[in-house]
């Protein structure tokens, strides 16, 4: 006996191993075989199992699942796609439409510097007078920001609804149980169905929603590179705004350092009666609102501060950051602009895309959809009431073909509405190309403006140090009053200011620059690098 169980068990593992190559016809007409030996149900239920799988199943895995159970679920549910943790710069290429009718942006040239690059590190320990690269602090700040998890989730969502759309392809199968009348004799009597149903042909209408569904997740991906764009500019925009007001504050310590000297001085020679009493008197005003004008700076350096603090999660007013100077060569502020990386331009053309496959789909839905549909049923306590045998056995499977051939004008206003929802698609696309190189423009137009103002103000700050020293002697004379000197002193601080604001305000023209025309990912070296378990391919 054990001998023949163990001969038994072998023929069945082997059976189950072979039925793992076989084809899915194979395995249909091998379990239709198994359950008719068995002898348990009537002949027409075998083509109601049959229904169990998928028609449109393509190629069996050759994994040996640990299971039966774990076979079937890979015969029955879809395989998922998950495109949730890459983003593939590529596939928005195809996206785009040609913008050879829009004025094309001038050539200018100019000259730039070389750049430095730096590693990656995700974090940093901070310490008094600790180091902070600036590229550091942009990946610290985009690993920890909550609108990056968002918009992870959101592509990871559509990629589930993607799966949700190609479950159409697969068999649905529902089950259930009813009672009978309880005002009548039947209220005893309990029916238990199962049903399938498989779809065989719809004319490409659930290809088609896949497709859309596609789209959608495009544009939740260009969504979240543009979240990764505006962070990215709103750390370096802090940092570069820091890093401003330090250099000012600074500068306003010189001018209270120079007009205190000049106040002392005014002190000295007034009560040695050379010079008038209001002499230091106006040096002190003029000590004042130097004084004003720091406190004033200090604030400026708090807030952006605290805004760096809120972007990387710890304090920075005792960490330097360093600031590279390679930003005004890789910014690329006089190369042509590559649309194809503008994260903005991506998001529309998408949207583009989404209501040209909106569209396509409303034409098909008119077309009919044809499935094979299989039932079962069993009474109990009762009467069947699909054939009134007393607990009685009910089998059917039937094909099915539907469509939707008016519904009150609805079929052709939804066509209308994809038409016009592509046109104003279109016209966006058209709209954002138009707001980049206008933007692009004022910013080139801008940092040449801030270069001539440098020269300028540069041979300014020489001509007003050789200014003050000409009032110094000419004070020590007689011949000049404290008000000129003390004018020359601001004069010297105020140029320096100035110069000082206008190189920062070319800084912030350029990470302006980099995040408009979508070079952030490039100038700030996050291609390939995971963000939050994401990552952009280039």
């Amino acid at each position: 006996m054990k001998k023949k169980e163990m001969i038994r068990s072998e023929s069945k593992s082997e059976s189950i191993f072979l039925m793992n190559k076989w084809s899915i016809a194979e395995k249909r007409t091998y379990f239709i075989c198994m359950l008719k030996n068995s002898g348990l149900w009537h002949s027409s239920l075998y083509l109601s199992f049959a229904l169990l799988f998928p028609v449109t199943f393509a190629s069996a895995n050759t994994e040996q699942p640990s299971s039966v159970k774990s076979k079937i679920n890979q015969i029955w549910q879809p395989k998922p796609d998950d495109q949730s943790n890459t983003i593939k710069i590529d596939d928005f290429n195809r996206l785009f439409t040609n913008t050879s009718s829009v004025q094309e942006l001038p050539q200018i040239t100019a000259a730039v510097t070389a750049g430095i690059p730096s590693s990656s590190v995700r974090s940093v320990a901070v310490t008094k007078r600790s180091q902070l690269d600036f590229l550091d602090a942009i990946r610290q700040a985009l690993q920890r920001r909550p609108e990056i998890t968002q918009g992870i989730a959101e592509v990871a969502q559509q990629q589930a609804n993607i799966d949700t759309v190609k479950s159409q392809y697969f068999p649905q199968i529902s089950g259930g149980f009813n009672t009978g009348d309880f005002t009548t004799g039947e209220r005893g009597r309990q029916v238990f169905s199962i049903s399938a149903t498989q779809m065989l042909y719809d004319f490409g209408k659930v290809k088609s929603a896949v497709t859309v569904e596609q789209a959608k997740l495009m544009q939740d991906q260009a969504q979240l590179l543009l979240e990764i764009d505006d962070i990215s500019y709103q750390v370096a925009n802090a940092i570069v705004n820091i890093k401003r007001y330090e250099e000012l504050v600074k500068i306003a310590d010189q001018q209270i350092s120079g007009i205190g000297r000049i106040a002392e001085i005014a002190r000295l020679r007034a009560q040695a009666g050379i010079s008038s009493q209001a002499d230091p008197i106006q040096a002190q005003s003029n000590l004042e609102a130097a004084q004003s004008t720091k406190v004033f700076q200090e604030a400026q350096l708090h807030q952006y501060q605290q805004k760096l603090r809120t972007l990387l999660g710890y304090d920075v007013s005792n960490i330097n950051v360093n600031m590279p100077s390679f930003l005004v060569e890789k910014a690329g502020l006089y190369d042509e602009i590559d649309f194809n990386n503008v994260s903005k331009m991506m998001a529309a053309q998408t949207a583009v895309q989404i209501a040209k496959f909106q569209k396509q789909q409303t034409k098909l839905n008119v077309y009919p959809t044809f499935n094979i549909k299989g039932s079962l049923s069993q009474a109990v306590n009762g009467r069947n009431p699909n054939n009134n045998e007393d607990d009685g056995f009910y089998n059917s499977i039937m094909l099915e073909a539907s469509s939707t051939f008016f519904q009150g004008g609805a079929i052709s206003a939804r066509n209308r509405a994809a038409s016009y929802a592509e046109e104003a698609a279109k016209a966006q696309v058209s709209t954002v190309y138009l707001d980049v190189l206008d933007q692009t423009r004022l910013i080139q137009t801008e940092v040449e403006g801030k270069q001539k103002q440098m020269v300028v103000l540069a041979q300014r700050r020489e001509t007003t140090k050789r200014t003050k020293e000409l009032y110094q002697e000419q004070y020590k004379l007689g011949t000049r009053t404290v008000v000129d000197l003390l004018n020359a002193e601001q004069a010297i601080h105020g140029a320096a200011q100035e110069i000082e604001a206008a190189r920062y305000d070319i800084y912030t023209a350029l990470i302006r620059y980099i995040e408009i025309t979508g070079r952030s990912r490039a100038v700030y070296q996050l291609n390939n690098t995971p963000i939050q378990g994401l990552e952009v391919v280039s």
